[in-house]
């Protein structure tokens, strides 16, 4: 191998129309070195070199055809070898027809990633797109971006640092850590103010702050409530910028509804955690909650959207009389004639203190994608049985050694979709442990194992375990708003025909998704009663706007 800087490598296989490949592929020789080979093993040893060399393998392009091995044989020898690669068939239209019946099998289990035909002529930016799409998923992945937006000094990956870059990588914006002595690190100390405690933080265009907190980072990047001009009194204030407060905000906003969304922590919510959704409508080859996210902001912002990202919501005041309801935060008030809940639900705690105290530092709640980076070669464990779980032991599979998804219950079948318990069964590196709970955990400085105990048996086990990622379920995210907004027993806002006899008007219930307050509604998981998937809080948060016109309707007119 060449003694000079490699760029990631796509590896292309076909036994006779390599050519053919190499040139199709020709308009990415600027950013990956293109190699192609003609047989299974050829790739697999190629591979191998590649990465032995310190090298990264960024996708193998196949066609549906090899000389040498099964072609869904040959995809799970890569993925042992580069697990984080993306894997494509593009098949030639000839063989389109007797191979498609058994590779759409294979790619619902998640053995590779897209299948296409090749191109026919020239500029077939159809299937580039596509090919663009898997390589963008790719490089969100690597621990070193290639461009850094935001750059962030740190002697260790202490939590918060870890809590900022896991901020950033929600919200799509490509960062770095460097060491306080690294030419980086000189850098952004000399032109800092004073002595900086670390972690010392510098987004393009600003001035490098010292961040005690993520909200002072997202100060820093988005503003914060107290912009919006005091006088002002928009239609729709939106709490919450998951999938239902982000669908809330596109209607509401696209309808000539004067919106602003107040968002605690990074836009997506718990969805914006997930590695990769196959099911939502419209995104065949899927699509991963961070990206969802970041389209729809962008998106509701085309429509005149203000964003305020880094703060909590700490009080609703319900307007009465005419007036306005006004939400108050800790960095201005935000008044609205209406206001649509949408902070949907936090992680429940796995209550274990012992395994607690190692929050930040080994343990995680939800997908954690920074912290998934730092697990390679590492044994790690994934509690939990929804989907959330699910994906997370997939995306973890591509950095550790191993990942073992923990369940209370006796199977995955009855909290997690079909397609991702298939993809969890094709792969290697992922062990399903039914009816077993962490109860136990230790380590020095850090997470270094955890006990376990089957709930059958009571007999428990002491594991080697570097990360733990705990997806435990829903607790509501509710506690700031007035006894006046009605909740169940657990603490989710009713809405509708949910709402108690005794709080109706006149004999009848609200609307389906107003609460007990006029003007007051609630859509996506922090609702009683929600589905609790991304595409029904997203269709939630599209079908509450028409109520919010109807409530407005004497205003407007």
């Amino acid at each position: 191998m060449s003694d000079q800087p490699r760029m990631p490598a796509l590896i292309l296989v076909s036994e006779e129309r390599s050519a053919f490949l190499v040139d199709e592929f020709g308009r990415y020789r600027r950013d990956y070195d293109l190699y192609a080979v003609t047989s299974a093993t050829e790739a697999e040893d190629l591979a191998r070199e590649i990465t032995a060399d310190g090298g990264l393998v960024a996708m193998f392009v196949t066609e549906s055809r090899l000389p040498d091995a099964n072609i869904l044989e040959a995809f799970g020898r890569w993925r042992t070898i580069v697990p984080g690669a993306r894997r494509m068939v593009a098949a030639y239209w000839d063989h389109f027809t007797p191979d498609a019946p058994g590779l759409r099998a294979g790619l619902a289990k998640g053995k590779f990633d897209a299948y296409l035909l090749m191109p026919r002529g020239v500029r077939d930016e159809e299937f580039h797109t596509a090919v663009c799409e898997l390589l963008s998923d790719w490089g969100s992945t690597v621990a070193a971006p290639e461009v850094e937006s935001v750059r962030i000094v740190s002697p260790t990956a202490d939590g918060l640092t870890m809590s900022i870059r896991d901020f950033l990588d929600r919200m799509g914006m490509p960062n770095g850590v460097h060491d306080p002595d690294s030419p980086t690190g000189l850098e952004l100390r000399a032109r800092f103010e004073g002595d900086p405690t670390y972690p010392l933080v510098e987004a393009i265009g600003r001035p490098p702050v010292s961040a005690s907190s993520v909200r002072d980072v997202a100060v820093v990047i988005y503003g914060r409530p107290d912009a919006i001009d005091v006088d002002t009194v928009v239609d729709l204030a939106i709490v919450g910028a998951g999938p239902a407060g982000l669908a809330a905000a596109v209607y509401g906003a696209s309808e000539g509804l004067n919106t602003v969304v107040v968002e605690s922590e990074a836009v997506g919510g718990q969805a914006g955690t997930s590695s990769m959704i196959r099911n939502y409508l419209g995104f065949p080859r899927g699509i991963s909650g961070m990206r969802l996210a970041q389209r729809a902001r962008n998106q509701a912002i085309r429509f005149g959207t203000q964003f305020f990202t880094g703060w909590d919501v700490d009080r609703l005041e319900p307007g009465a009389a005419g007036r306005p309801h006004v939400l108050h935060t800790a960095g201005g008030q935000v008044h609205a004639r209406a206001i649509v809940i949408a902070t949907g639900v936090a992680y429940r705690k796995l209550r274990v203190p012992s395994v607690e105290e190692f929050t930040g530092r080994g343990v995680y709640y939800g997908a954690a994608m920074t912290a998934a980076r730092e697990m390679e070669d590492q044994h790690v464990f994934v509690v939990g049985g929804g989907n959330s779980a699910g994906q997370a032991a997939v995306h973890l599979s591509r950095f550790a050694r191993s990942v073992t998804i923990l369940v209370r219950r006796p199977s995955l079948a009855e909290t997690m979709s079909k397609y991702l318990i298939d993809e969890i069964e094709y792969n290697p590196r992922i062990e399903v442990r039914t009816c077993g709970v962490v109860v136990d955990g230790g380590g020095d400085g850090r997470l270094e194992w955890l006990c376990v105990e089957d709930t059958r048996t009571a007999e428990r086990t002491t594991e080697q375990a570097t990360g733990l990622f705990l997806l435990l379920g829903a607790e509501p995210h509710c506690d700031w708003l007035p006894s006046e907004v009605a909740r169940d027993e657990r603490g989710f806002v009713v809405t509708g025909r949910d709402v108690p006899k005794d709080r109706w008007t006149d004999g009848l219930p609200p609307e389906n998704l107003a609460t007990t307050v006029p003007g007051v509604f609630a859509a996506g998981d922090i609702r009683s009663g929600s589905m609790k998937r991304v595409a029904a809080a997203s269709g939630e948060g599209a079908s509450v706007v028409p109520l919010v016109h109807a409530f407005l309707a004497p205003v407007e007119a």
